[in-house]
Formats: C-alpha cells, sequence, structure tokens
C-alpha cells in the first residue's frame, strides 16, 4: 500500500518547478495600484522658436519672363491651360496652400515678426537676377490706371508690398533713411503698392481712400498704387511667403530685382539698402544703359555691379 501511495521523484521535482514557475508569473503581471501608463511620445517635431537664427536670401527673387503690358489673348490663355507643366505646377502650388491653416500667416509672427530670411548686404548679379512681375492698380492721385512695368522702367526704384498697418510701420522703417537721401535724384523714385486681393478688404480700401490721401504725403500720390490683382502664383517667385509683413525691392532701370527685403527691418538691412541704392544710381551711364530695344524682347547687356556678390542661386 505505501509503494503504491508514492510517486517517482521525478514527476515530484516536474510539479513543484512547474508550480514555482507559474506563481512567478503570476507575481510579474500584478501591477500596483494608483500607477498609470506612460503616455506615448510624441514624434512630431518641435516648432521654431525666437532663439533659432534666421538664414540670409539665397535665391533671386522675382520670375523668369520679361513683363510685358501686353493683355493676352483668349489663344494664348487656352495654350497655358493645356500645358501639362504650368497645371502641374499650379496644382502643386494648390496642395500646398490647402494644407495651410486660416490663421497661418498670423500665427508665423509669432517667429521672428514674420521674418522668413535675411537680406543680403551686397547686391544680387545682374546675371543672376530674375524680373520684377508686371502689376496694375489705380493711382492714389487721380485714380488713373498705371502698373509698374511702366513705372519702373527707367529708373532707380524701390518698391514696398503694403498690405496691412504693420507693413507700412516695417517699410517705413526701412526705406526712410534712403528716401531721405535719394529723393532729389532724377534717376530714383519710391513706388508703394497697396495690394488687397480680399474683395471686402479692397472695398474697405476705396471706401476710405480720402483718409489714405491725408495719411501719405502728397508727393507720393503719383508713386502709390492700390491694386487688387491676384498673386496667387506670384507670391513664392516674389519671397512674399505672409500677407501681414511689408516686403522692400530694389528694382534696377531694367526691371531686374537686385535687392529685398521682409518683415522688421535690421540695422544691418538699413544700411545695405542704403548703399545699395547708391551703387546703382552711381554707377557711369545709368541712364544710358537703359536698353531702348527692351520692350520688344531683346536682351539688355551692361556691365555688372560688385563683382564680389553672391550669386544667389
Amino acid at each position: 500500500m505505501l509503494a503504491t501511495r508514492l510517486l517517482p521523484r521525478r514527476q515530484i521535482v516536474q510539479s513543484t518547478t512547474r508550480a514555482i514557475h507559474v506563481s512567478q508569473v503570476a507575481w510579474k503581471d500584478q501591477k500596483p495600484k494608483g500607477t498609470k501608463p506612460p503616455k506615448a511620445s510624441n514624434s512630431k517635431p518641435n516648432p521654431p522658436t525666437r532663439d533659432q537664427p534666421l538664414g540670409p536670401l539665397t535665391r533671386p527673387l522675382g520670375v523668369r519672363e520679361r513683363p510685358t503690358t501686353i493683355v493676352k489673348t483668349r489663344m494664348q490663355r487656352m495654350k497655358e491651360l493645356l500645358d501639362s507643366d504650368v497645371r502641374t505646377a499650379q496644382r502643386r502650388h494648390l496642395i500646398k496652400e490647402a494644407a495651410k491653416g486660416y490663421f497661418h500667416d498670423m500665427n508665423m509672427t509669432r517667429t521672428h515678426g514674420g521674418k522668413t530670411w535675411i537680406a543680403p548686404n551686397v547686391l544680387i548679379r545682374e546675371d543672376k537676377s530674375l524680373y520684377l512681375p508686371n502689376i496694375a492698380g489705380t493711382a492714389l492721385s487721380d485714380k488713373a490706371t498705371k502698373n509698374t512695368t511702366e513705372m519702373c522702367y527707367g529708373k532707380v526704384t524701390v518698391l514696398s508690398m503694403l498690405s496691412t498697418k504693420i507693413s507700412e510701420i516695417h517699410s517705413q522703417a526701412l526705406i526712410e533713411p534712403t528716401y531721405s537721401h535719394f529723393a532729389s535724384s532724377p534717376h530714383f523714385q519710391y513706388l508703394q503698392v497697396n495690394l488687397q486681393e480680399n474683395v471686402l478688404k479692397a472695398f474697405l480700401v476705396n471706401l476710405f481712400v480720402r483718409q489714405l490721401r491725408e495719411a501719405v504725403p502728397r508727393e507720393l500720390h503719383d508713386t502709390y498704387l492700390i491694386s487688387t490683382q491676384n498673386m496667387e502664383y506670384i507670391r513664392e517667385p516674389l519671397g512674399m511667403t505672409n500677407s501681414q509683413v511689408g516686403y522692400v525691392y530694389l528694382v534696377d532701370e531694367n526691371l531686374r530685382i537686385r535687392w529685398a527685403a521682409c518683415a522688421e527691418p535690421t540695422q544691418e538691412e538699413i544700411q545695405a539698402l542704403e548703399s545699395c541704392t547708391g551703387v546703382l544710381l552711381n554707377r557711369p551711364g545709368t541712364q544710358v544703359r537703359i536698353s531702348e530695344d527692351y520692350p520688344r524682347g531683346k536682351t539688355d547687356d551692361g556691365t555688372h555691379s560688385l563683382s564680389h556678390c553672391p550669386p544667389f542661386g
């Protein structure tokens, strides 16, 4: 009887080991009370902060095609619509804009005041520079229709693109020393474009045009344009990525953008605009270098200024 009740030694060791193993697993599965599971880490990169330095302008701004005041025919517009490259570029632009929120430009002003690049200290080389596109509008003086192609051709122009009160403050701070220095030069002009692409904002600007005339000095009424032109596909080439800040361009006599700045200017940018404007005005034979055959599509020739300038692209 006693022999039948005793188990073999091997079976006793196996059952004991199995019981110890089960008890260890049960003990590991128990979680202490009052503890919460760790939160998943956010893999998104942190937004840019004020401590991150801004980079310089690395490419020339403008368009490659020479601006013209000739209105495109119906066949030319149809040809552009059928061009696959044009449609692909427009589709990419629309997809990029659709990903932005309604308050994207306003939120971008929290970082560096909306400033996205630092203006260069020297002129962009003439052979690397691009053209200022044609922008049409009505003059503040007599509401006559004018355009930048006819106004800027043949003169060294400092052009301000304005859309908000903040942009006016930015442009005035940047341009004031340059304008006071070169305002008496016959080959210099200061051109302001009040751009309002929104229909409601354009209506309000036209409604208070009398107050606008009182705020703008009388000698600048002829070179102050109110424009409602659609700049949807021109903003990116011009570097106008934020509609809340101001943009300033230095345009030579052949409608090429030779310098640009955005948002609140630094002291170095103020000095750079004044010195670059003086370089363009003091070049020997500035008025002679203007291409007389430019409106018929011939290339403009001339010596490069500031040969030590970076190519910017």
